[in-house]
């Protein structure tokens, strides 16, 4: 009895198999031989995957359908919503490489000033990582090569394609990015102030004014020129860099109530928590620093420097026996 219920139940498990309807061997066969299926079907089964969000099948059906119909009727689409799916699964790098290559493939094409928009997208992108998103960050402290990558491609795109339905954005992002670009070289010029490097720190400064008109940079700039040319005994130069500050930018914070420059001659930090740690005997360099943007625009941290600033900015209160013998440390 055993050994007949053993056969009986292979027989009767083999054939369910005999009786599968002709759709269900069919789409057996097609999965199992990506030959068997059409362009019609890759193509909705692409459009399902858009939909869904589920960009890693998308990309995948895709590239699948390139490889099987290269000429085929949705050939030209699909390496256009190949560029989308890259960019919408984060994978910048990709995304670019699919923009360059149908801009390269098709410059005559309908849709070439949609592969710019989002090469221009991903390259801003590209450079800011996952937790850029919970913690604030000045973008202006990074690398500008991509940046500088982005400035370009959404110029290309207004140039070549004014009209396009993504020109009045790209108009945006590209203020955004000039802006940008401005005020790291302000960061450069600061860095050089530290390095006692003068005369490159006012050429940042100067490249600033000359190259980067009507940003908010501008005024730092030419806070840098009138430093620069000071410390270099330039006294004219820097005269005039101070006068046209005063004239254009009256509320800048490096003048002072009566609009006159505040040239900075002795670097000393009397203030520094190092001078009260060393009773004095090592007090350490606060070199120009030019940033006069709101502090909402800065890094979320500020510096030791704007920190004692804020302390000294505090009511005078009565100092603890702690902070006596803390040199100030402590409270």
């Amino acid at each position: 009895m055993r050994t007949l219920i053993v056969i009986l139940s292979l027989l009767l498990i083999s054939g369910c198999s005999w009786f599968q309807s002709e759709e269900t061997r069919e789409a057996r066969a097609n999965r199992d031989d990506p030959k068997n299926i059409s362009e019609q079907d890759y193509y909705e089964r692409v459009q399902r995957n858009l939909t869904s969000r589920s960009w890693a099948l998308a990309i995948e059906n895709l590239e699948a359908l390139e490889a099987q119909f290269p000429f085929g009727t949705y050939g030209e689409q699909a390496q256009l919503e190949l560029i989308y799916a890259h960019y919408e699964s984060a994978d910048y790098e990709s995304a670019t490489a699919a923009a360059d290559r149908f801009i390269r493939l098709h410059p005559q094409h309908t849709n070439v000033d949609y592969a710019h928009y989002i090469k221009g997208l991903s390259l801003i992108s590209e450079s800011k990582g996952f937790l850029d998103s919970f913690l604030p960050r000045d973008d202006s402290k990074r690398d500008p090569g991509t940046a500088r990558l982005a400035f370009a491609t959404f110029t290309d795109l207004l140039h070549r394609y004014p009209n396009s339905v993504y020109a009045a954005d790209a108009r945006k992002h590209l203020i955004h990015l000039r802006n940008l670009l401005a005020r790291h070289e302000i960061h450069v010029a600061n860095y050089y102030f530290k390095r006692e490097a003068y005369l490159a720190a006012t050429n940042r400064g100067r490249y600033v004014v000359e190259n980067f008109q009507r940003t908010p940079a501008v005024a730092d700039g030419l806070a840098v020129m009138a430093q620069g040319y000071y410390l270099l005994d330039l006294k004219e130069h820097s005269a005039n860099a101070a006068k046209t500050l005063a004239a254009n930018f009256p509320d800048h914070p490096a003048l002072n109530a009566s609009g006159e420059f505040q040239y900075q001659d002795n670097f000393k930090d009397d203030s520094s928590w190092w001078r009260r740690l060393t009773l004095g005997y090592y007090v350490p360099e606060k070199a120009p620093a030019y940033d006069s943007r709101p502090e909402s625009l800065r890094d979320s941290s500020p510096s030791s420097t704007e920190q004692e600033q804020n302390e000294q900015q505090k009511p005078d209160q009565e100092k603890s026996w702690l902070n006596w013998l803390s040199f100030g440390l402590l409270g």
